[in-house]
């Protein structure tokens, strides 16, 4: 049976999201992004498409040795919760994205395996241009226990709003 389209229904229409432009954004809005626990298979399929060998991300007596209880996560897999496509922001900028531009972290405390993780994002700065403009946003992870394990700061350029 084939049955005729909804002439009431328009995907154009479904988003729900409002779209946001550069200057709709403030200094100080956060978007938290979802908690995760980090487990082994997490550390493996990162070693596997990193290419990181190191044994300090799979050889637990080499752990030990160095003075740590368990296998350490790469720095770029922590790094790696802190991408914004994990929440709303993507879907709030849609058409104005034009790039991300730049990244940068420090790492500050180690994480291990059964480490729950918590990343956000927070408006920093808003760098207004003619068509465009960049968005910097502050990047945080902390763990369970309350201890940011990493900071840094990712940028965006945004348009400006359409003249209508």
């Amino acid at each position: 049976m084939t049955r005729s389209p909804d002439p009431d229904f328009d995907p154009a229409g479904h988003d729900t999201t409002p779209q946001r432009w550069f200057e709709d954004f403030r200094i100080g809005e956060r978007y938290p992004l979802p908690g995760r626990t980090v487990t082994e298979a997490h550390f493996a399929a990162f070693q596997t498409l990193s290419g990181d060998n190191h044994p300090i991300h799979y050889d637990r007596p080499f752990c030990r040795a160095h003075g740590h209880p368990d296998l350490l996560a790469h720095g770029l897999q922590v790094l790696c919760f802190t991408a914004a496509g994990a929440g709303a922001f993507p879907a709030e900028v849609g058409e104005a994205l034009v790039a991300f531009l730049e990244q940068s972290s420090r790492f500050l405390a180690p994480v291990y395996p059964g480490d729950t993780l918590y990343p956000a994002l927070t408006v920093a700065e808003l760098v207004p241009q003619r068509r465009t403009g960049v968005l910097v946003m502050t990047t945080m992870v902390h763990n369970r226990d309350g201890v940011r394990v990493l900071d840094g700061r990712q940028r965006y350029l945004l348009r400006r709003r359409p003249p209508a």
